[in-house]
């Protein structure tokens, strides 16, 4: 049900005996070139949260669509979190590199000790444009191949138009003096 509404808190999938919550700071909204807090609060069946000391998880980050068997474009190194009401949960800090679907795969084994079924959770993300200027001149290179600053550049002759003008006008004026003081 939180597919269908992806303006909600968080999104949760379940995968045999454990189930996975998904937050995206700030507020789920993820922005392009700019980093985002993404935590997994983790728990078995019951209930009982599931920290990262006791899980061998790895997150990869996809752009969608995506084949089978293709590299993840990125790779976060999980660290453990304190979010909300959760202690030591998997969590790490992505920046998606521009806007866009993405899917993170978070995968995990028990360590020994633990006990949970392995898992692998799917999670689509959707990111919006980025406010800083490096994402918004990586949006304008994928979009239309502008070079850095080409989009910001006034032609030679938006400027050069005010200047001709102006020398044109101090001709005149010139002119007109010189000819009012031979009378």
């Amino acid at each position: 049900m939180t597919n269908l509404y992806p303006a909600s808190a968080h999104k949760v999938e379940v995968a045999g005996d454990v189930g996975a919550t998904i937050h995206i700071e700030p507020n789920d909204n993820p922005r392009a070139g700019e980093p985002s807090q993404a935590w997994f609060a983790l728990t078995r069946r019951g209930g009982r949260v599931i920290p990262l000391s006791q899980c061998n998880c790895q997150l990869a980050v996809y752009a969608e669509p995506y084949a089978a068997g293709e590299p993840a474009l990125l790779e976060p190194e999980l660290k453990p979190v304190s979010a909300e009401r959760y202690q030591g949960i998997p969590g790490a800090e992505v920046v998606f590199p521009k806007p866009g679907i993405y899917e993170l795969q978070l995968n995990g084994k028990p360590v020994s000790g633990a006990r949970f079924k392995p898992f692998e959770f799917k999670f689509e993300v959707t990111v919006a444009g980025g406010s800083t200027q490096e994402s918004t001149r990586n949006i304008g290179d994928v979009n239309g191949n502008l070079a850095e600053g080409e989009s910001q550049k006034l032609p030679t002759w938006a400027i050069a138009l005010p200047i001709i003008g102006f020398i044109a006008i101090l001709v005149v004026a010139l002119r007109g003096t010189r000819g009012g003081s031979g009378e």
